[in-house]
This record gives C-alpha cells, sequence and structure tokens, in this order.
C-alpha cells in the first residue's frame, strides 16, 4: 500500500468506524480514505464521490475488491442535491459524513450542502469536516466551519492533532 497521507490517517481514527456504519465521503480523491474504512467494515458500506473523472477511476481502481462485493460505492458528482439524485445516491441515509480537506464548508456558508448533509444523515448521524491548512491556519479554518455548522443547526465540536484540525457536527433536533 502507497504510503498514506497522516491527515486521512487522522481523520479515518476519529471517525471511529463501527461495522455496521454507513459512511459516505465528500470528495474522495483517489479513494485513500475508503481504502482504509473498508477493512474496518462488516455489514457497512461507504459511499464516495468526487467530482474528477478523474479521481473516481483512481478511487474505483484502488478499491476495486470493496466495489465488487458491494462494501464500497465511488461515484462522480458533486455534493449536491440534482447531482447526487442523478448518481442514484439520493435515497440514501448515513451514519457519517466526512470531507478531508475539502474547502466547502470553510470559504462560504455552504448552506444548501450544509442543508443537504442533514437531509441525508440518519437519526444520531453525524458529519465531520477534517482540514490539513497550509501556515497557521488551523484556528482560522475552525471558528470558519463552526460558524457555518452552528448557522445551519448543527453543533460543532473542535478537536486538533496537529497539523489536522477536525471538526464534528451532530444535528440540534
Amino acid at each position: 500500500m502507497a504510503a498514506v497521507p497522516e491527515r486521512i490517517r487522522q481523520a479515518v481514527a476519529v471517525l471511529d468506524v463501527h461495522p455496521t456504519d454507513r459512511l459516505l465521503e465528500i470528495g474522495c480523491g483517489g479513494g485513500v480514505a475508503v481504502q482504509l474504512v473498508c477493512p474496518l467494515l462488516e455489514t457497512g458500506t461507504i459511499t464516495a464521490v468526487d467530482r474528477s473523472a478523474t479521481a473516481v477511476e483512481r478511487a474505483v481502481r484502488r478499491n476495486a475488491g470493496p466495489v465488487r462485493e458491494g462494501r464500497a460505492t465511488i461515484a462522480q458528482a458533486s455534493f449536491t442535491a440534482p447531482e447526487l439524485a442523478a448518481a442514484g445516491l439520493s435515497d440514501r441515509r448515513f451514519d457519517k459524513i466526512f470531507a478531508i480537506n475539502v474547502n466547502l464548508f470553510w470559504t462560504g456558508p455552504a448552506r444548501a450542502e450544509l442543508a443537504l448533509a442533514a437531509s441525508l444523515l440518519a437519526p444520531g448521524g453525524a458529519l465531520y469536516a477534517f482540514y490539513e491548512p497550509p501556515g497557521q491556519r488551523l484556528d482560522e479554518v475552525a471558528t470558519k466551519v463552526t460558524a457555518a455548522f452552528e448557522a445551519a443547526g448543527f453543533t460543532a465540536e473542535v478537536s486538533y492533532a496537529a497539523p489536522v484540525v477536525g471538526i464534528v457536527g451532530g444535528l440540534l433536533i
């Protein structure tokens, strides 16, 4: 197995994947997190989306076994309701939704995307955002993501494990 970036190892550790979890990864890139998650699943599944066809091809190649076995689904789609519907993913519910180094949640309010995440979470589910920002931007990213989560009706718990910051959000009910 090729070297796994520390931010991905840390993210998967924080996810605390259970054998029956249903996970969704936003922006899966080449599928490294999928590769780490699949051995932790028994009856659970991981669905991963990326808007890049090249990234999806790499992710499918890297995870051919789990895809064939039905433990992993990898699709080309942006994280929008129409694209997830077109990919046949809009009717699924997930225990954990996560993104690693996806700018979406800290570069703007991400209202539509956070509402979409809320609609896709199973009761008791959580949204996870992990970042390894350049320079000394951990606090800035954590503050912006926390504000976006809270404005969208999520709780926000921040954890630091240099060089990564993680924000975990649960829905306020």
